[in-house]
């Protein structure tokens, strides 16, 4: 148990490099890899598609099982097994010995990076001032935008000195911080509450809440084909070059830097709720964008709102779990957990389905379609339960 008192500043810091590892760089900087793996004929176009799609299933069963990790050792602990294991599976990819090897370590990937999305938040938040949770939940899912924007920015330069340098680079990087954040953890009355976990499953289960995990699900549907494809479709698809389709990436990743800070200003102003609808219309419009083919500047548009949104639309569940479940944290963390399981399931679903869809006629156009149609259902979830409320004469 810690024997020093709780630096704010330092946890908050703390899980802003648990989202750069595990997320920003375990999951995004393969997106822009995409291609160089294609190119240098490492894998196959469809073959590199479903190794994207191992670290979505990765990340499934890393949510599944983040709980049960920190009851059984400490959430201290289970963060910093994580964070080692996204740095390992990084520098793993180093070597493409088969296609058995890179899926094990990109199902790794996932895996450290659904954990410590379960984990590295709560656990620090716990620890922050209620005034300033806000604050602290943008900072700690800007990790993610930091990863994205670093993953086209570095990646292109690394990939000069080879697909092997970029991977060892990475997993490099990526040590460095884990170690740097080692000991920012705080420790011992988190491990008491993710027992109260447990008890709290049962609750927690209104249907706004329900609802609430569809649409959390559905949202991860229509971020798929922006984290997959988006620099594959301009380096490929419309044969810009990797260093263009990177370039997105970075607009993708500049967005995602900005975006949970100002989805947490808007949720303050309007609530979490109307913040979420808003967020599901703005989405669609942008996701769609790439299949209408309005050229570049809309390309531009979609990259940065979609970015803005990927880790924007963290917060924003957050939010309304803790609007839904007012003073109850043990039946929050649980809320919490379902959502980001529900989120994984489809997303891995999705990732799966879109790079057999890929495989098999090639369309772009047909991905953020798809994407776009989840975003639409999303919205028109929560657009029935707000209605079958209203109809009762509760605020949903």
């Amino acid at each position: 148990m810690d024997m020093h008192p709780v630096s704010p500043w330092r946890v908050t810091l703390a899980g802003f490099c648990a989202s750069l590892v595990g997320i920003g760089f375990a999951r995004f900087a393969y997106t822009p890899l995409l291609p160089a793996l294609v190119s240098a004929r490492w894998f196959a176009a469809s073959s590199a598609a479903y190794l994207g799609a191992a670290n979505l299933a990765g990340y499934l069963a890393g949510a599944v099982s983040a709980r049960p990790m920190a009851r059984a050792t400490s959430p201290r602990a289970a963060i910093n097994g994580m964070m080692l294991l996204a740095s390992l599976a990084l520098a793993a990819c180093a070597w493409p010995l088969s296609f058995a090897w890179f899926f094990v370590w990109r199902f790794a990937s996932g895996l450290a990076g659904g954990v410590l999305m379960v984990l590295a938040a709560t656990t620090v938040l716990h620890h922050i001032p209620p005034h300033r949770r806000g604050l602290a939940s943008g900072v700690i899912f800007m990790g993610v935008g930091a990863g994205i924007a670093a993953s086209g920015t570095v990646v292109p330069l690394l990939i000069r000195q080879g697909l092997a340098a970029t991977w060892l680079g990475l997993g490099g990087l990526s040590l460095v911080l884990t170690a740097m954040i080692w000991r920012s953890w705080p420790d011992g009355a988190a491990q008491a509450a993710s027992q109260a976990d447990d008890a709290a499953d049962a609750a927690g289960q209104s249907t706004a809440l329900r609802a609430l995990y569809v649409e959390y699900a559905l949202n991860a549907v229509g971020l798929v084909p922006h984290m997959l494809f988006l620099v594959d479709f301009v380096a490929r698809g419309l044969h810009q070059g990797v260093q263009v389709g990177s370039g997105y990436w970075v607009l993708f990743g500049l967005g995602a830097l900005v975006g949970p800070v100002l989805a947490g200003h808007l949720a303050d102003r309007i609530g979490f709720g109307r913040a979420l609808r808003v967020a599901f219309l703005v989405e669609a419009a942008a996701v769609a964008l790439p299949a209408l083919g309005q050229g570049a500047s809309a390309l531009i548009v979609s990259s940065v709102v979609v970015g803005a949104f990927t880790p924007g639309i963290v917060p924003l569940a957050l939010g309304r779990i803790h609007e839904l479940l007012p003073h109850h944290p043990a039946q929050q963390r649980a809320a919490w957990s379902r959502a980001t399981t529900s989120f994984a399931v489809l997303q891995a679903t999705a990732a799966y389905g879109m790079s057999y869809l890929f495989g098999r006629d090639g369309s772009y156009t047909l991905l953020f379609a798809l994407g776009s149609l989840a975003l639409v259902a999303a919205l028109a979830v929560d657009a029935a339960h707000g209605w079958r409320y209203r109809t009762k004469g509760i605020a949903p």
